[in-house]
């Protein structure tokens, strides 16, 4: 069973930053990576709506955004900033 769960929801090495936010913040983007990519493969085979695809990438979007504003995690430089 753990396989299975390895294989299903594969885990990658963090290697930012070691602050106990940063962890959790990685774990919930690794989450919404995989389950955007699940959402993405079940509308490309018809099994649902491009409209559906959407608007649950749309709320799992939301739910990213609110974990990240919870943690307190600083935005990053705008890299509009960074071009100079």
């Amino acid at each position: 069973m753990a396989d299975q769960h390895n294989f299903l929801y594969p885990r990658s090495r963090y290697r930012g930053q070691v602050k106990p936010e940063n962890l959790v913040f990685n774990a919930n983007l690794q989450e919404f990576s995989q389950r955007v990519s699940y959402i993405c493969c079940l509308e490309t085979g018809g099994k649902i709506t491009p409209e559906e695809s959407f608007q649950e990438i749309r709320s799992l979007w939301k739910q990213l955004k609110k974990s990240h504003k919870q943690l307190g995690i600083e935005a990053g430089p705008n890299p509009e900033d960074l071009a100079g």
